[in-house]
């Protein structure tokens, strides 16, 4: 059990970029056909990554996301997690990707300097950083809530996005990338996600909640208290979470298991994989629906609805 616990703490602790990644890409649904996203672009065949390049395929296309009409053709993009920090050093090393990357086109001036672009986004304003723009004569825009336009001083046109200051309405996805959300935002997200079909959505959508449902513990809580689906929702959502644990447990189970058993038993050996991995299963999802704060009467439901337990089985998880 403690070797289960350890691996559900390491997995719950908070991985921004995936999520940020993820809702990139929700934030420009309108026009994924217009686009092209490579996550951690490799500059150099040295470890040197951008967190992400958002390829424009057509130069005439409308980018309907505000965030996205700054775009050219190649845009880096650099996210800065709640806990980072943001100065002018940050900016020229982002100038200095955009410079690599036109250096590394396939031939001479493949790609053009004034093809790229950089946006670097932060949750809230890093006002050193805006203070040394002022400070240094560079001349900023705000065309748009929460949107910034560094229009000189910089080789490469450049934006800043704070997340805080987007319109909610608008970045709904960003908006998730955050310790704040209200609950309203947390609602409205959980239930949008359960009407979509696609699967590529459906996995972003999943990889922004695997963030945003754990940094908001509270809120979760609260809207637990109100919707009875709730908790059913939240085994959706933590699904993919729960299935990356339960395969770990599967391979490790089957390798001890198949060292103890011989040929003859190999039908017995399977069931017992199978009840020993619904038992790894049960107690991860169980462990994973407390450290969210849900009472033994949610975790109850939940357990009875996904697993098919009695009565007496549902208890002796939940003492």
């Amino acid at each position: 059990m403690a070797k289960e616990k350890s691996k559900v703490e390491k997995k719950q602790k908070l991985q921004w970029h995936p999520a940020f990644a993820a809702a990139l890409e929700m934030e420009f649904l309108e026009n994924k056909d217009d686009l092209e996203f490579e996550r951690e672009h490799n500059l150099n065949r040295k470890p040197l990554l951008i967190d992400c390049l958002v390829i424009k395929k057509k130069k005439d296309v409308a980018i309907k996301n505000e965030i996205g009409k700054f775009f050219r053709k190649y845009n880096i993009i650099e996210y800065k997690s709640a806990r980072d920090s943001l100065s002018i050093d940050d900016v020229a090393k982002t100038q200095g990707y955009a410079h690599l990357y036109k250096a590394y086109g396939e031939s001479v001036n493949a790609v053009r300097f004034d093809e790229v672009s950089v946006t670097l986004i932060r949750e809230s304003k890093p006002i050193g950083l805006f203070k040394y723009f002022e400070e240094n004569s560079y001349t900023v825009s705000n065309p748009y809530k929460g949107i910034y336009y560094i229009e000189s001083g910089l080789k490469f046109p450049t934006q800043i996005i704070v997340g805080k200051e987007l319109t909610h309405e608008n970045h709904e996805w960003f908006n998730l990338l955050s310790d704040n959300v209200t609950k309203q935002e947390m609602a409205r997200a959980i239930e949008y996600s359960r009407n979509v079909r696609s699967k590529n959505e459906k996995e972003l959508i999943d990889a922004i909640f695997e963030v945003s449902v754990l940094a908001n513990k509270s809120i979760v809580e609260e809207l637990k208290m109100g919707d009875e689906d709730m908790c059913q929702a939240l085994m959706e959502i933590m699904k993919p979470e729960i299935e990356e644990v339960v395969d770990t447990a599967v391979r490790e189970t089957t390798e001890r298991v198949e060292k103890e058993t011989t040929e003859r038993v190999e039908k017995e050996t399977t069931e017992r994989v199978e009840r020993e991995t619904t038992k790894r299963a049960i107690k991860v999802a169980v462990e994973m629906l407390r450290n969210l704060n849900l009472g033994n009467a949610e975790i109850k439901e939940a357990l009875q609805k996904n697993y098919n337990l009695s009565e007496e089985e549902t208890l002796s998880y939940l003492k």
